[in-house]
């Protein structure tokens, strides 16, 4: 029977297959499944062992509180997160994304967090919204790239794994990270924090709502931050460049004054 999907449709169907996880579409011998064991042959997953200080069944959220605060170095921090036994968002994702660019930067951007490009690369905002974000900066003469702290960015996300689907993160997911970001804020010290997106500012603020917390000095974390739409949402919306636009100006007049 003659498929009734185009070949575009068929390439779509393909494409999301993959982004579940895929790895082979049909073998080369049938397979009765009627003969097939009850209980699975696949190997049981590896226990994960959870880090100094940390129980399996104990709160989630005071469970990463003795975490973070036992880093004592960014490289401590990491390995403390990947260890870290309660967020079942590590069980699907690839990698775990940390952060890019440069610790001693006096601006750190934390955005939401990981989407499909970033879980491949074990890196923040690298896809479409992290090119603009690239961009955006570098009108106000900052770049991850850069070595010296008042030309560089430091960027890390509220979440260092990938939720499925890029679905927005849980309260509960968030509340168990914030003291992995508290910790990630005080090792790397820097002056400002743009919050980016909804989620950061939920995470950092206690609220949400992106369009009026924009342009508008907060403390987050025990540092001055300043709100601003995800590079992702300017895409989707580019009347909302100029509103961008003035608060990158907003932040780098801040920088100019601080000491």
């Amino acid at each position: 029977m003659e498929s009734m999907l185009s070949p575009h449709d068929t390439l779509a169907c393909l494409a999301w297959q993959i982004e579940l996880g895929a790895t082979e579409a049909v073998s080369d011998a049938p397979l009765n499944r009627y003969d097939l064991p009850e209980k699975s042959a696949r190997p049981a997953p590896e226990p994960v062992t959870p880090p100094p200080g940390v129980a399996l069944h104990a709160d989630p959220v005071t469970d990463a509180q003795r975490a973070a605060a036992a880093a004592t170095t960014l490289d401590a921090l990491q390995s403390a997160l990947a260890a870290y036994p309660h967020c079942d968002l590590r069980r699907g994702a690839r990698n775990l994304v940390f952060c890019d660019g440069t610790p001693a930067a006096r601006v750190m951007v934390i955005g939401e967090a990981p989407g499909r490009d970033e879980d491949l690369q074990g890196k923040p905002f690298v896809g479409r919204a992290g090119q603009l974000l690239d961009r955006m900066f570098a009108a106000i003469g900052l770049s991850r790239g850069a070595d010296r702290p008042d030309e560089a960015l430091y960027i890390t996300n509220v979440l260092p794994w990938r939720p499925p689907q890029n679905r927005d993160p849980s309260p509960e997911e968030i509340a168990m990270m914030r003291p992995f970001m508290q910790r990630h804020v005080a090792l790397a010290d820097p002056d400002l924090i743009v919050l980016m997106g909804n989620i950061s500012c939920e995470a950092g603020l206690g609220r949400r709502g992106i369009t009026r917390l924009r342009g508008h000095w907060a403390e987050a974390y025990g540092k001055p931050a300043l709100p601003m739409f995800h590079p992702a949402y300017l895409l989707r919306s580019p009347h909302a460049k100029r509103e961008a636009w003035a608060d990158l100006l907003a932040l780098r007049a801040r920088l100019g004054g601080s000491k």
